[in-house]
């Protein structure tokens, strides 16, 4: 498959490309500043500039053929939304998107905990909600991670829907190589189009 993925500097990102390209895809990786995608040149990989706050840029880079994986994340408020809406408008075939689980549509599963992230997010509570929401109106598909981490991939990683969601537990991370491994499964074989899917270890 050929393969789009958003915020592919930082270290989540870094993964879904680095572990797409192991499979055979080709990838073109999105960042604001492309020299920061910290992998060596192959034929399989495009590194492109792309701002969310300028959707024509996005644009630009994603078509109606495209599959969007995004690993985008903030510190500030209004980016994600930006985002999600800058890749929609695109038009792409398929969308997935990472999420944090205990927001929007998972706090009820994640329990207790939920509240954690409340304190944790602040104003930007709202924005993941809100891009979340805007990815699943158009048929993409969430994933709603944990706590990350930075070891290599579960293999005993699974992926479930929110009606097999465990609590929210501050303790339990899952590794970035796993969320990343779990999004490119989505790709492969879509199971979540328009829901929620929660990334775990074993």
């Amino acid at each position: 498959m050929h393969l789009t993925v958003l915020a592919a500097s930082g270290r989540t990102g870094l993964a879904l490309t680095r572990q797409a390209l192991r499979r055979g895809h080709t990838v073109t990786a999105i960042a604001r500043d492309p020299a920061r995608i910290d992998l060596p040149d192959s034929p399989g990989l495009t590194k492109v500039a792309g701002d969310v706050h300028d959707p024509a840029s996005i644009a630009a880079i994603v078509g109606a053929d495209s599959v969007v994986l995004s690993a985008l994340g903030t510190d500030r408020a209004g980016v994600l939304l930006a985002g999600a809406k800058a890749v929609l408008a695109a038009g792409p075939r398929r969308v997935i998107w990472l999420g944090a689980y205990g927001t929007g549509e998972s706090a009820g599963a994640a329990g207790a905990g939920a509240g954690v992230l409340v304190r944790l997010l602040g104003d930007r509570l709202a924005d993941k909600v809100a891009a979340d929401g805007a990815v699943l109106a158009a048929g993409g598909t969430v994933f709603h991670a944990g706590v990350l981490g930075d070891g290599p991939e579960d293999p005993g990683r699974r992926t479930v829907g929110l009606d097999a969601a465990p609590p929210f537990d501050l303790g339990a991370k899952v590794s970035r190589e796993s969320v990343a491994a779990a999004m490119l499964d989505e790709a492969e074989s879509p199971r979540f189009p328009g829901a929620v899917a929660l990334p775990l270890p074993a």
